[in-house]
């Protein structure tokens, strides 16, 4: 079993990082491998809307998205991480999310996901809501912790202060080992849930 793990922090060793370590200790000892992947101090553009990945099975910008694409198809959960930028996610994470759910074709039930904020002070509640939507659009189960999974530090190496922080990601991790695991032996006896062909309503006809 493996989780993936995208760090959105332009800085590979930033309080980002600090968090991911953490959680990558915690999915050791639950026999999860992991692999993270830093996207954070990478040039990648938004979504223009083209529909060619509906051709080619893949984002016509040939950059980390599609790096990345087989390592999530792969991976029986996803953990995406960055920092807050003015109350939000930060722009590379959000394009790297939104083309990376937008252009795989290969069905994403039941895989897990999570996010961590990471902030000096305000917006991870906001950050961490709206990277779980790319989440629970796509038939995936969120991960919960004893809190919002949020870590304070503005300089590289200060979350390491935040004692709760950090435990909400090694009880997010923890929980997380579990719901992948629950999953497997679910999906071993009763197989994925049934679908339903998709119901597409516009508001222009």
């Amino acid at each position: 079993m493996k989780v993936l793990l995208i760090n959105g922090s332009p800085k590979a060793n930033g309080n980002t990082a600090l968090a991911l370590t953490e959680m990558e200790k915690v999915f050791a000892e639950q026999g999860i491998e992991t692999e993270r992947v830093h996207i954070g101090n990478k040039a990648i553009r938004g979504c223009i809307a083209c529909g060619k990945c509906a051709e080619k099975g893949k984002c016509v910008f040939d950059d980390a998205v599609n790096e990345v694409a087989p390592k999530f198809e792969a991976a029986d959960g996803i953990v995406a991480a960055g920092p807050v930028y003015y109350a939000s996610a930060n722009g590379t994470l959000v394009s790297f999310m939104d083309r990376l759910f937008y252009s795989t074709p290969f069905d994403k039930t039941m895989k897990v996901g999570a996010t961590v904020a990471v902030c000096r002070r305000g917006g991870a509640s906001a950050t961490f809501d709206q990277i779980n939507k790319y989440f629970t659009i796509a038939n995936m189960p969120v991960a919960a912790s004893q809190y919002w999974n949020s870590v304070h530090g503005r300089a590289p190496g200060e979350a390491a202060q935040d004692a709760e922080g950090l435990q909400t990601v090694r009880v997010l991790a923890r929980n997380m080992s579990f719901l992948i695991k629950s999953i497997a032996l679910g999906k071993e006896k009763y197989g994925l849930p049934e679908t339903e062909a998709h119901a597409w309503t516009h508001f222009i006809r």
